[in-house]
């Protein structure tokens, strides 16, 4: 479930870059939600009505998953405006996080993290 979104920016000279929505990878606990670095993606259950509850401390431990300008919802995936308006993936209505303990892909050290933080599995 790889999906890609192609943009073109002008900064005094013409650069293509590449942005992703959510993809899957694989962990040892199964199929995971990747960022496109194939870090693992997270769900936080404090968040209620698709709105992060992740901010401040919280936000530096687990990134938000953000969205670049232009990225569009699609399938289950939905976008959800942060306080700072920027905007963030979600799943199902859940926002998305990466952990910063996470050192590589695959890895899922955030899985269980006080009984509120899980793997985002497809």
């Amino acid at each position: 479930m790889t999906r890609f979104i192609l943009l073109t920016a002008s900064l005094g000279l013409s650069a293509t870059v590449l942005l992703a929505a959510p993809m899957t990878g694989e962990s040892a606990k199964g199929a995971v939600l990747t960022d496109a670095k194939g870090m693992t993606l997270y769900t936080f259950d404090t968040d209620k009505d698709g709105m992060s509850a992740c901010y401040d401390a919280c936000a530096t431990n687990w990134p938000p998953f953000l969205a670049a300008d232009g990225d569009a919802a699609m399938g289950d995936f939905s976008l959800t405006e942060r306080t700072d308006g920027s905007h963030q993936w979600t799943f199902k209505g859940m926002p998305l996080y990466t952990w910063i303990k996470d050192a590589k892909p695959g890895d899922i050290t955030g899985d269980g993290v006080k009984d509120v933080w899980h793997i985002a599995q497809p």
